[in-house]
């Protein structure tokens, strides 16, 4: 069975949708997300334009800022400083990856963490590790338990989680989350010893390492969900780009009770758990 991501992102869009629209009629707020786009990155316009269009459809406030590859560290923590302050400004947004010239830490620290929507703050971080409800967690690993859900149902307790990854974006708090979930967890990486068989045992597969189809069927349990979080461009037989993610897909759907493609899994649920957390920071303010 395909998790379809584009289905489930535009169920939760319409949820989001009403959720907003109640909260214009009640209070009298309309969540605002800005986005700060550093530089010429041809594939962060994309990103952006689709959360630019999406935010808008969703009945929030949307903001861009664009600002030139020459902008220095000192600028744009200036500028950020002032949408800390602006109170029409409920989630802020600095589209990564940025320039060299700026140290990517000292600008996720720069925003408040009541308006990191991306969930990268260590304050939001130690808030997520401690299991406190009103979180602002990385919108990827969100998606990701989301559709798990879709496939496997509400209640997770009990499944073996096993993550292939990591990163601070992605590995560590997609396992907190499983592990909120009451999921056993175990978290792999590229120095785990017999990485094949440490994902044999998972009932649920995460593939967050940025390696094009490293995950081959005999990697997989027969019946376990699989969910691919890998964007990888390859060149293929033709010689034309393609994207492909982690996991092999055309193997491992043979074996896989479930498995989200790519494109078309985790990626549109990326952006719909961003305009969940600018919603959630929204009504902090209430």
């Amino acid at each position: 069975m395909i998790i379809d991501g584009k289905v489930v992102a535009q169920e939760l869009r319409n949820e989001l949708k009403l959720e907003v629209q109640q909260l214009k009629e009640q209070h009298n707020i309309t969540p605002g997300l800005t986005v700060v786009l550093v530089g010429d990155d041809p594939a962060s316009h994309v990103y952006v334009r689709n959360k630019i269009k999406q935010t808008t459809e969703v009945g929030m406030i949307s903001k861009e800022i664009r600002l030139a590859q020459t902008t220095t560290e000192a600028e744009l923590i200036e500028l950020l400083h002032g949408l800390n302050h602006d109170h029409s400004v409920h989630g802020i947004l600095v589209q990564l990856p940025l320039p060299k010239h700026i140290n990517e830490q000292v600008i996720i620290t720069s925003i408040i963490p009541e308006k990191d929507v991306d969930g990268f703050h260590a304050m939001n971080s130690g808030h997520l590790l401690n299991g406190d409800a009103g979180a602002l967690v990385p919108c990827t690993p969100q998606g990701c338990v989301i559709l798990a859900k879709q496939h496997l149902g509400e209640d997770l307790s009990g499944k073996h989680a096993v993550i292939v990854g990591r990163s601070n974006i992605v590995g560590k708090p997609v396992s907190l989350l499983f592990l909120q979930e009451n999921c056993t967890v175990t978290i792999a990486h590229s120095r785990s010893a017999d990485l094949p068989s440490l994902c044999r045992q998972a009932d649920i597969l995460v593939a967050a390492v940025g390696r094009p189809l490293m995950i081959k069927a005999d990697w997989v349990k027969s019946g376990a969900t699989v969910i691919d979080v890998g964007i990888n461009h390859i060149t293929n037989e033709q010689g034309k780009d393609k994207l492909v993610g982690d996991v092999d897909f055309d193997e491992v759907s043979k074996v896989a009770s479930g498995i989200t493609p790519v494109p078309g899994g985790v990626g549109p649920m990326t952006i719909a758990c961003l305009l969940k957390n600018t919603l959630r920071a929204a009504k902090q303010n209430l």
